[in-house]
């Protein structure tokens, strides 16, 4: 059941030590407000003006979120999505000009077709016009697919951020069983790439006119990235899935390897190293930081507002899908100095988190009855 009504309700927190790991009571509380629920699997939100959100389930529905009323119906016209295992309606973001051209970005996994040619699914990134009547998409078209297709249901990561500049950055999952494709340049397992609004290849990539490499690649050595946001200094932040242990905070940056597979702080699942076991190699970048054991981060952004108190502001937010918690990272120097465990009775899976234009953060849950909600700060 899709809900309009509002609630609120007190939650505690707890405070971790990223240098130590000892936990404590903190005494400053958080009020949550449902916003909307009976979500698929919600997967991402964008804002659209005037209160509205834009939400994507997993499904492969797309809905918005209107003050005071029912969610709306599914948007028509997107195009076939494979949905199933970790594939299907995955990201959206809206245009820095949105108010003006109204286009947005979104992701999703793509199965094989005349136009892609070959067989099994991958990563395709697609913009469109949101309708005026705010019941359908325009002008759709496929920007990028991720080469080659492969048969899996896992790792498409799928995030996408708007650089400063114009670009956009899309990460792209390994695709699980592929992981080695992740050190090699003439694919897209396992990457960053850097593309144009109308899918065309910025000069100035760091493989452009490389033989044997991609032009769309940033950065190589990734696992499966499921959260990324611009820091405040104009540079792309990312997170990505470790195996059992080992999940990354990275600033990817033009032509550097994280790693992935040969470096991991992680294990294989059951047990056992990756590879030679090693978590660090000349060449290879080390994570701002790491999460062992894994919290399985999805969704990431910077607060830029004091909604929450000046403490707050520049903080870094993180959902956690195994652990059920919002995590908010303190930074000095560009290092994770300490992190608190908001939310830990939500008992969700939280999927994404964004500031809204009120300054507010908004998290969606990962479950079949998905929610919608908005943090406020202590009363």
């Amino acid at each position: 059941m899709h809900s309009p009504f509002i609630s609120t309700r007190l939650l505690a927190t707890a405070l971790i030590l990223a240098t130590g790991g000892a936990y404590a009571q903190n005494a400053t509380p958080l009020r949550t407000e449902l916003l909307a629920e009976g979500l698929d699997h919600p997967w991402a939100l964008a804002f659209i003006g005037d209160g509205r959100i834009l939400l994507t389930e997993r499904s492969g529905d797309m809905r918005i979120y209107q003050p005071g009323a029912p969610l709306s119906a599914p948007l028509t016209g997107l195009p076939k999505i494979e949905v199933g295992g970790q594939g299907g309606l995955l990201d959206v973001i809206t245009d820095s000009k949105f108010a003006d051209n109204r286009t947005i970005y979104f992701c999703y996994s793509e199965e094989a077709n005349t136009r892609t040619g070959g067989n099994g699914n991958s990563t395709a990134l697609a913009s469109a016009r949101l309708s005026g009547d705010l019941k359908k998409l325009e002008q759709v078209k496929v920007l990028f697919s991720q080469k080659p297709k492969f048969a899996s249901r896992a790792h498409f990561g799928c995030r996408i951020v708007e650089r400063p500049d114009g670009t956009l950055f899309l990460t792209l999952g390994e695709r699980y069983s592929r992981m080695q494709d992740a050190q090699t340049l003439d694919n897209h397992h396992g990457k960053i790439i850097r593309i144009r609004k109308d899918g065309s290849i910025p000069p100035d990539n760091p493989y452009v006119g490389k033989a044997g490499a991609l032009p769309e690649i940033w950065s190589i050595g990734h696992r499966n990235s499921q959260g990324a946001t611009l820091g405040p200094d104009g540079r792309l932040w990312m997170h990505e899935h470790g195996p059992q242990g080992g999940d990354e905070i990275n600033r990817p940056e033009a032509g550097k390897n994280y790693g992935w597979p040969v470096i991991s702080y992680g294990e294989n699942y059951g047990g056992g190293k990756i590879g030679a076991g090693l978590t660090a190699q000349a060449g290879m970048e080390q994570p701002l930081y790491q999460w062992t054991p894994s919290i399985a981060p999805s969704g990431m952004t910077f607060l830029r507002s004091t909604r929450y108190g000046k403490a707050w502001q520049g903080n870094l937010f993180v959902g956690s899908l195994k652990f059920r918690y919002l995590a908010r990272l303190e930074l000095k120097d560009g290092r994770v100095v300490r992190e608190e465990r908001l939310l830990p009775t939500l008992e969700q899976r939280v999927r994404d988190v964004r500031e809204g234009p009120d300054g507010l953060l908004y998290i969606l849950t990962d479950e079949a009855n998905g929610q919608l909600i908005r943090l406020l700060p202590p009363a």
